[in-house]
């Protein structure tokens, strides 16, 4: 199965995806970073209301196979967690994009996103590998 990478996100190269809208950003993991964990079976998120600072880690996610941080790809203060991901993570699997975002940040500095890979500098890195 040919993994699905939407253009209108930008990714980081630990396999973190950001969709910008505004001052708000949505943040996941992506299809590929799903396929390479397997059986996701926890996840760890902060609360609303938290900080997220750029590049630093804000949470786990952990699968049969790895624990592996989540990097943020933005500075900014968390406004809304997916808390049905957190409570069943093996959804994540299905649609890592649409259902199955992890946070929602308020962008302290929306250029911060200009860091981040394009759709095709994603897929030629984790297509490479």
């Amino acid at each position: 199965m040919a993994l699905k990478y939407p253009d209108d996100l930008k990714y980081l190269d630990t396999h973190e995806y950001i969709r910008l809208e505004g001052e708000i950003a949505t943040i996941g993991i992506s299809a590929f970073a799903v396929d390479q964990l397997g059986d996701i079976v926890f996840l760890e998120l902060p609360e609303v209301g938290a900080t997220l600072e750029k590049g630093a880690t804000f949470g786990t996610v952990e699968s049969v196979k790895a624990v592996e941080d989540l990097k943020a790809p933005v500075t900014g203060t968390v406004i809304e967690r997916n808390d049905a991901i957190v409570e069943s993570p093996e959804n994540l699997a299905e649609d890592p994009y649409a259902e199955g975002w992890l946070l929602k940040v308020r962008v302290d500095n929306p250029r911060e996103v200009d860091d981040a890979l394009s759709v095709e500098d994603y897929r030629l890195m984790v297509e490479g590998e």
